[in-house]
């Protein structure tokens, strides 16, 4: 007899989703979390204790190819990374489902349709409160309602800059964007419009976080138990290999077990093939679940890129991640291959700069720092990156993880930049003064930057060439499930968090009829 139902291992998008959608059905589940909550505390909004010092990562080791040891930018908390996240909630695009051609291979299709996944967006856009505007964005795809909230206004500074878009013909969009806020009555809302979002904790719980918006309503049901602080680092199965009977948790300095009838690795991409690739058994020598020889391949997290402008008037916005661009998201006249996505992040901070480039800005003024962030304008690029077979996950010394890639799509990242410089000439900004802003990518070791992470055990219908089936359960077994990013064969060029958490419905949907629920 199992102690739980289900287990689900990670609490972010993907497994906090889940658990909130398992969660009304009465039957036991069990959510383990290998960090603790984020405390609520004044340094949540501090930009010197986030991206200087680095309070909220992880003190994780990760290897890279050649053995050396880098602190990935990841952070273990209740709701995982959803806790920093810019609640930037994009659909893929419909045409992210099927296979196209980029400028260096193709990116697959998926064995599910964007009409298949549509219902379960309209749910998680619901659920995670998502502001928008349908019909801006001339790539959005098809949708059976509307966003739950209006869009995000633009401050003055951004609507100059979406109206200059739009007058050089452009076709700027307002971001869809996870907040619980309430402009037509902002003393009842949630969310202030701060400054410290994009990349901070919520202080005031008013992001749409996986904690916030599914565990914390998930734990109102007694069905439901949360274990922090509790690592899973084995799972193990019955003699034949089909089953997984045990998952092994080291917490509080011991090692314990549990079971259940369900389990589900929802770790992040990185981590749940980590976790597979350290559960081998004679059965499954290669690591769990890994007979196709393709847990831990094709890692993908985003050819990104994050630029800040000096606009020639200053720029005094706060809340600053509301404009999208998806002119080059597609192959068109001009290009015959995909560029990308183009958003705004977080406005910028003084402290920022001392944490990116500690060693040129020791001795800056502050008042020079001040100055270029009170004129920069910040953008956020995305170029999809391709699956790779040799861009994997293996298991480094100790059993930590080991990152292999190297990039693609190198040429569409330069164009959409260049694309960027020519629309900043073309509306009176500096064209040659777009400066790499290291900030949202925390450094600049390649591997490191890791927030958009996806694939490792992607879905398909052939067990040969895919981890996990369509309703991503492991081929090779009858009760395990990986519910994370690392589902996706592709990646497409907007940010993964919407699709995990829709993933995590359509899945959750398909485990309460499995269950009889």
């Amino acid at each position: 007899m199992s102690d739980y139902d289900v287990i689900v291992i990670g609490s972010g998008a993907g497994g906090g989703t889940l658990v909130h959608r398992l969660a009304p059905s009465g039957k036991k589940v069990l959510l383990l979390e290998r960090g603790d909550w984020l405390t609520r505390e004044p340094q949540n909004w501090l930009s010197q204790d986030v991206f200087v010092d680095g309070r909220y990562q992880s003190e994780d080791t990760w290897y890279d190819d050649k053995d050396k040891p880098f602190p990935p930018q990841v952070h273990y908390f209740v709701g995982g990374a959803t806790k920093l996240y810019g609640a930037a909630l994009y659909r893929l695009r419909a045409e992210d489902f099927g296979e196209l051609q980029h400028h260096d291979g193709v990116s697959p299709a998926w064995p599910i349709s964007y009409e298949e996944m549509e219902p379960h967006y309209m749910q998680a856009e619901q659920l995670y409160q998502v502001h928008g505007a349908r019909g801006e964005d001339p790539t959005e795809p098809p949708a059976s309602g509307d966003y739950p909230f209006p869009a995000v206004s633009h401050e003055p500074r951004i609507q100059q800059l979406s109206d200059d878009l739009a007058a050089a013909g452009h076709q700027p969009f307002h971001a869809p964007c996870g907040v619980m806020l309430n402009e037509s009555n902002m003393p009842f809302s949630k969310c202030v419009r701060c400054q410290d979002c994009d990349g901070f904790p919520c202080l005031v719980h008013a992001k749409s976080d996986a904690e916030v918006i599914s565990v914390r309503p998930a734990l109102e049901h007694d069905n439901v138990t949360l274990l922090t602080g509790a690592q899973a680092v084995k799972l193990s199965t019955d003699a034949g290999g089909k089953t997984v009977t045990e998952v092994v948790v080291e917490r509080d300095g011991g090692t314990e077990t549990h079971t259940a009838d369900i389990v589900v690795v929802s770790c992040g991409a990185a981590n749940s093939a980590r976790l597979l690739l350290a559960s081998a058994t004679d059965k499954h020598p290669n690591g769990l679940a890994n007979g196709s020889d393709q847990v831990g391949r094709n890692y993908m997290f985003h050819n990104s890129q994050a630029v800040l402008a000096l606009s020639k008037d200053p720029n005094p916005t706060v809340f600053q991640k509301t404009l999208g661009l998806n002119d080059y998201y597609f192959a068109g006249e001009e290009f015959d291959y995909p560029l990308g996505n183009i958003q705004m992040v977080g406005k910028s901070q003084a402290p920022m700069f001392h944490g990116e480039k500690p060693g040129e800005t020791k001795f800056a003024p502050d008042w020079t720092l001040e100055n270029v962030a009170s004129h920069a304008v910040d953008f956020w690029l995305s170029t999809e990156d391709l699956p790779k077979a040799e861009n994997r996950v293996t298991l480094g010394p100790d059993g930590h993880v080991k990152l292999t890639y190297s990039y693609s799509n190198e040429e569409p990242k330069k164009q959409l930049l260049g694309k960027l410089e020519s629309m900043l000439d073309d509306i009176g900004m500096h064209p040659h003064h777009l400066l790499p802003h290291h900030a949202y990518l925390k450094n600049e070791i390649p591997v490191a930057g890791v927030a958009h992470q996806t694939g490792t055990c992607r879905f398909g219908v052939d067990p040969a060439d895919s981890v996990l089936d369509t309703n991503c359960k492991a081929h090779e077994l009858d009760n395990l499930y990986v519910v994370d990013t690392s589902f996706f064969p592709s990646i497409g060029a907007v940010n993964p968090a919407l699709t995990a958490m829709a993933n995590a419905i359509r899945v959750g949907d398909h485990l309460l009829e499995r269950l009889g629920a």
